[in-house]
């Protein structure tokens, strides 16, 4: 009898020590969830922004890198015609691109406005997530703050332009102008182009985050600098895994993603290095 009393004392002690980290459980998903609706709202309203300004979005944005007139291909061309080399000139003519289904264009514009809404917000996003992140992770400094909002704006920034100006015109200049026969003719369907352009885009302004993403796991005491240093050879291969993945299929676009990504990576053991001497963090528990 004596021994069944105390066990049952034990399991009632354990109850209250359960209570409170499944309250503290909720209460995170909770306020996880109204910064996700936070940031969905922005997107959304942004969104519908950019669906209202169609023109300006297909027209000046997203159709101009296969122009003759895009900076890029104008600079490209006049290397071209100093080297003699008719490559580098864009030839505008070859390239049509069409569309085959009946809602096809209203769906491209919808998912372009929706691709334009989470780009705008990305700012406002990042703030959420930081503000959830520095809550769970009791981070008061006021330095990291402007780290990751300001700094991961700008990389996010400087990825989409580097994309746009760089990577977009030589994809759409090489792929749009290639052929095996000159009686095939290149009719590129509306969704293709701009699937194209938006996973190039988007997907190296995400990909420019990693020195933040590096500055948290060395933060937390996941990576250190020599670990970051030991494995730069299987982060070459991996970054140039996510090249070929984000990318269409040619050399000279993965090399071009992958190179900045390398330089980026460098950056990020520089970033631990300056970190890793702070002290950890702890979860709330």
């Amino acid at each position: 009898m004596p021994e069944v009393i105390s066990t049952k004392k034990k399991q009632k002690k354990l109850h209250p020590r359960k209570e409170p980290v499944k309250r503290n459980l909720w209460g995170h998903l909770e306020k996880l969830r109204w910064h996700i609706i936070r940031s969905l709202l922005a997107a959304v309203v942004l969104a519908i922004l950019a669906f209202l300004n169609r023109h300006i979005i297909f027209d000046d944005i997203l159709l101009a890198p296969k122009g003759v007139d895009f900076p890029t291909n104008v600079f490209f061309c006049k290397i071209g015609n100093l080297l003699n080399i008719d490559a580098l000139c864009f030839n505008a003519e070859a390239l049509k691109i069409i569309n085959v289904d009946m809602s096809g264009q209203f769906l491209t514009h919808l998912f372009v406005s929706l691709v334009a809404g989470i780009i705008m917000a990305f700012p406002y996003i990042l703030f959420e997530t930081w503000s959830y992140i520095s809550a769970v992770l009791k981070i008061r400094n006021k330095g990291a703050t402007f780290f990751t909002i300001g700094v991961g704006t700008i990389l996010f920034v400087a990825g989409l332009l580097f994309s746009y100006f760089l990577i977009v015109p030589l994809t759409v200049n090489f792929l749009g102008t290639y052929f095996v026969s000159s009686e095939v003719l290149n009719h590129v369907t509306l969704g293709s182009y701009i699937g194209t352009i938006a996973s190039l885009v988007l997907g190296v302004g995400l990909i420019f985050e990693l020195p933040i993403v590096i500055f948290f796991l060395s933060k937390y005491g996941l990576v250190t600098p020599a670990f970051l240093k030991q494995k730069r050879k299987y982060m070459i291969v991996i970054l140039l895994i996510i090249s070929a993945i984000i990318t269409p299929p040619d050399v000279i676009s993965q090399i071009m993603v992958c190179v900045p990504l390398m330089m980026l990576y460098e950056i990020s053991i520089w970033v631990a290095a300056s970190v890793s001497g702070e002290k950890k963090i702890h979860v709330k528990g």
